[in-house]
């Protein structure tokens, strides 16, 4: 293999050293987030780890058939590990309950692409220059010489392609390509995996996709387009919030949009954002940064604490001045 990092050395070592392992992922999990912490779970396992795996929120059911029922577990509080390993979680707050049920370790390996990571574990392995945490793990693999089998192939080919947008995203590069076809000759099933992540979608989001088109705004000269979704539209179309994935992609694809924003309605005083960005002069991970979160300069989210309505004018304004900045 070609030269690599020399933190995977020091990970490998920990890995090899340790006997029991919690491999946790931030809340609300991903197709990356999913397929990074089941592939490494499973390559620990083959080398004989005790490991257990924890995600705050339950697995989308887009992604069931990559872990079955009975893979992740809820977090209990009391249990010890002699490593946790967080993949794919921007900030250790992004852990949710998962990060109050692993304080008792010995040690928290933090192995994450987003630029904004503040380097919250003991060892850090944060590569913003690659576009998804599961080509992370994939090298990982490869350098310990760990069996990369179709389970494990799967799993990671669902995390690269869902964080580059099926490889179409910007922040893809020359290398992802490679590791996607060498994925696919260890056995990753491309025509299953499209089938169930991107071509198969539940009444419910169909009815939530109405609703986008029907009252999504558009702002400053159509450069920006935002919508909302409040629990109402969730009671009335019976979408669930896993059912939200990807709806920003609609109207970021709008030809004059350049940053897509989306309102999620979490309690009556909490707004979830989202932003997509379509120009690299608008670092949407700035402007979350503004607001306590982060991300990609690309797509990034924050929480926003207040009156819906202020918070929506905050997110717009704070977007109208860095389109401004970018001419």
């Amino acid at each position: 293999m070609k030269s690599y990092p020399k933190i995977i050395d020091r990970i490998l070592d920990v890995l090899r050293e340790n006997k029991t392992f919690c491999i946790v992922g931030h809340v609300r999990p991903d197709g990356d987030c999913i397929g990074s912490q089941v592939a490494l779970a499973l390559a620990l396992k083959s080398e004989g780890k005790k490991v257990t795996v924890w995600n705050q929120d339950a697995i989308p059911l887009k992604y069931r058939f990559l872990t079955g029922d009975h893979v992740f577990e809820k977090p209990k509080p009391g249990e010890k590990f002699d490593c946790v390993i967080a993949t794919d979680c921007a900030s250790y707050e992004r852990l949710g309950k998962a990060g109050d049920c692993v304080k008792d370790r010995k040690l928290l390996i933090n192995i994450d692409h987003h630029a904004s990571n503040p380097r919250y574990g003991d060892i850090n392995w944060v590569s913003p220059r690659e576009p998804s945490t599961g080509e992370l793990i994939y090298r990982l693999l490869k350098v310990a010489r760990w069996p990369i089998t179709k389970p494990i192939a799967d799993l990671l080919f669902t995390a690269i392609s869902t964080d580059t947008g099926s490889f179409q995203y910007p922040s893809t590069r020359p290398g992802t390509f490679h590791t996607g076809a060498e994925l696919v000759t260890r056995g990753a099933d491309l025509a299953k995996i499209c089938d169930e992540v991107y071509q198969s979608y539940p009444l419910s989001r169909a009815k939530l996709l109405k609703h986008v088109y029907s009252t999504f705004r558009l702002a400053d000269q159509d450069r920006i387009a935002w919508f909302w979704l409040k629990q109402k539209d969730f009671d009335r179309t019976g979408a669930e919030s896993d059912d939200t994935e990807g709806l920003i992609d609609h109207i970021r694809a709008i030809a004059p949009v350049v940053v897509a924003c989306v309102f999620e309605e979490v309690e009556p005083e909490l707004t979830r954002i989202s932003l997509r960005s379509k120009s690299a002069q608008v670092n949407v991970s700035e402007i979350c940064g503004l607001f306590g979160g982060g991300g990609h300069p690309a797509a990034a989210g924050a929480r926003l604490v207040g009156k819906p309505l202020a918070a929506q004018r905050k997110v717009i304004a704070a977007v109208k001045r860095a389109l401004n900045a970018a001419k």
